[in-house]
């Protein structure tokens, strides 16, 4: 899902696509204004309504300012740049009283990092940490855990019990206040219990609602390839710490959504450290934190970075290699890898290796963009005349999750016939959007090639 295009995207150039679109926009102006509109009546569309536009009283943010639902639900430096001087993310360059320990707005900027106060908020200049925004996809599979929930890179992106209604009221404390005091009822309004349920339910909702069962019947030399090293517990490993390509560790048991040591801060080089400013070590989980970070699924990975905690890797290639690194197996986790292995290897790839996990990954996440897509088209399908906003938004949004297929499966040089049909398909939902006559066809042609694109992928079942 990636920024959704302007109107003139989507009606084109041909006169008539642009009449159409006219007299779509008029009736549905004239139908909006016979029509009353209700507030959502069960709780995921009534969390929907909350994550995108209650401000809760604070200095402009929206939980959707840093999950953005046409950037996958996180941000990157590419996504930033797109967005207006005035947009709420900027509020630390805008409103005096947060210039200074809120943001900082160069690494934000750069490298899609956001200030957060993990240990406290008593000594606002130096205990913090600078964290990417972690997408809020899959959550159903990803946050339960045998010893609590696991929410934000560090397992404790929450206060109190770390659950996802308790991210809710952290991220409010943390991003939407008016001052650097954080008073309730002053800065901003905490969430009322029942806001609360409906975000956790909206959140719950969104992307995929179980893990995949792999191995899964591919097609394609070098992703099927890439699949059977991820799955190999003497060779990849792994599906030792990301079983199913999900977010759950088989190591050395099932133990849910657990934390590690991978050795990420031990990286030389990391992006914001060159830029001369600021940027403590990140010390994960607890206060003071025990070093350890939780694990991410991996479906949703290649269109969602940059990678890791702290944004250190910009491409999925990059984020496999890290894996094959000292920093990794010096670390407590590839230690422990290591001492399990017959030959007392942590993780050790050549680059070919590399190249055919990262394959494997891109794969499946274009399966699952495609999955959402046709899901999204379907459920514009059925939209009635009188519905015609709320199908063109479905269109739109179905419009993003094939961009994303397109640039996953593109950018990794794989499935060039997959590729065509998914060109196809955003053309036939741009066309969708824009026609009044011939939405529903154009909607089931595009249909028809999400399948097509599908099938150079993955065999029927």
């Amino acid at each position: 899902m990636r920024k959704w295009p302007d109107r003139s995207q989507w009606c084109g150039s041909a006169p008539s696509l642009v009449v159409l679109c006219v007299l779509g926009g008029v009736l549905s102006t004239i139908l909006a204004c016979k029509t009353p509109s209700s507030p959502p009546s069960n709780p995921v569309s009534k969390g929907k309504a909350i994550f995108f536009t209650q401000t809760f009283n604070g200095n402009g943010r929206t939980c959707g300012t840093c999950h953005p639902a046409q950037n996958n639900f996180t941000l990157d430096p590419a996504f930033i740049a797109t967005l207006p001087p005035t947009d709420p993310l900027f509020v630390a360059e805008f409103n005096p009283d947060l210039k200074k320990n809120f943001e900082n707005p160069k690494l934000m900027r750069q490298f899609a990092l956001i200030r957060e106060n993990l240990d406290g908020f008593d000594d606002l200049a130096n205990k913090f940490v600078m964290r990417g925004v972690p997408h809020v996809l899959a959550q159903r599979t990803s946050v339960n855990s045998n010893l609590g929930p696991r929410t934000g890179w560090s397992g404790d992106g929450a206060p109190g019990d770390g659950s996802l209604r308790a991210f809710a009221t952290g991220a409010v404390i943390q991003h939407f206040t008016k001052t650097l005091n954080r008073v309730p009822g002053v800065d901003f309004r905490l969430p009322t219990e029942e806001e609360l349920d409906a975000l956790e339910a909206f959140m719950l909702s969104l992307g995929r609602q179980q893990d995949l069962t792999l191995p899964l019947p591919l097609k394609g030399t070098v992703p099927k390839r890439g699949q059977e090293i991820f799955l190999d517990n003497r060779l990849g490993k792994c599906n030792l710490c990301h079983s199913n390509a999900g977010a759950t560790a088989n190591f050395p048991k099932n133990i849910g959504n657990a934390n590690f040591n991978t050795g990420v801060e031990d990286l030389p080089d990391q992006p914001a450290d060159l830029t001369g400013e600021r940027n403590p070590p990140d010390d994960g989980f607890g206060r003071p934190g025990d070093g350890t970070f939780n694990i991410p699924p991996l479906v949703e990975a290649a269109d969602s970075g940059p990678f890791f905690h702290n944004n250190a890797i910009e491409t999925i290639e990059g984020a496999v290699a890290f894996y094959d690194g000292e920093a990794f197996n010096n670390s407590p986790a590839g230690r422990a890898l290591a001492a399990i292995d017959p030959n007392t290897v942590g993780i050790e790839l050549d680059g070919t290796q590399i190249v055919a996990i990262a394959a494997f990954l891109r794969v499946i996440n274009a399966l699952e963009n495609i999955r959402q897509s046709i899901e999204l088209l379907e459920s514009s399908a059925q939209k009635g005349f009188d519905e015609r906003k709320e199908a063109k938004e479905l269109l739109q949004r179905a419009v993003s999750e094939t961009q994303d297929s397109i640039k996953v499966l593109d950018r990794g040089g794989l499935h060039p016939e997959a590729v065509a049909h998914l060109q196809k398909a955003k053309e036939m939902a741009e066309q969708a959007a824009c026609s009044f006559f011939r939405r529903r066809s154009l909607t089931e042609q595009a249909m028809d090639e999400q399948r097509n694109a599908r099938a150079h992928l993955i065999e029927a079942p």
